[in-house]
């Protein structure tokens, strides 16, 4: 098992208030809490039995919060034995039936098929420079259709990289050093400027 270093705590539906231990693993970094609200406020109309990915778990912060939220299932990617052994280990301390996690390297992950998703998390490591590879993989590879939901999270001084034709970035917004934002695959213009014009 890793070494603990903290705790993540969830921030809202049924496993609000819960505290897991978080892995002491080279480069986690969780979502922060008011980072984690604002976005899960974004996505409270499609989270209910939505099909999710959390491309680089790490600490499980996104995947765990989108389960408390209602998600149907939850696929969390994460390279590391050690982190996956804790990942594992706090699944079963919330009794997350609905998650399902997988030791891989993401982009190896992704550059397969499956079904598609109806949202994606995709917070890499920021060292390593992946938002580019992984949109790549995302858009040519089937993992999306039409009103899928991507939330990217990247430092502020980098920024987002470019994003694919029919992408619509909906939400775009920095926390410190951080700016996050959700794009919209393959919607319609109406619909995307609804959502650009919700208050949040």
């Amino acid at each position: 098992m890793a070494r603990i270093k903290g705790e993540l705590r969830i921030v809202g539906g049924r496993y609000r208030g819960r505290r897991l231990p978080i892995p002491n693993g080279t480069g986690l970094r969780p979502t922060s809490d008011r980072v984690r609200e604002t976005l899960f406020n974004w996505l409270a109309p499609v989270i209910p039995g939505a099909r999710c990915l959390d491309a680089f778990a790490g600490s499980g912060a996104l995947g765990f919060e989108a389960v408390s939220r209602g998600a149907g299932e939850v696929v969390l990617i994460e390279q590391s034995g050690s982190v996956v052994r804790q990942l594992q280990a706090n699944a079963r301390r919330l009794g997350a039936e609905e998650t399902r996690i997988v030791q891989s390297n993401a982009i190896r992950w992704l550059e397969g098929s499956g079904p598609p998703f109806d949202i994606v998390f995709l917070d890499p490591p920021f060292a390593e420079a992946l938002w580019a590879p992984a949109i790549e993989c995302l858009a040519q590879r089937g993992w999306l259709k039409p009103g899928s939901r991507v939330y990217l999270e990247a430092p502020a001084r980098i920024g987002f990289p470019d994003l694919p034709p029919g992408w619509d970035l909906v939400r775009d917004k920095t926390a410190g050093q951080v700016r996050y934002g959700l794009a919209i695959v393959g919607s319609h213009a109406d619909t995307a400027e609804a959502i650009a014009s919700e208050p949040g």
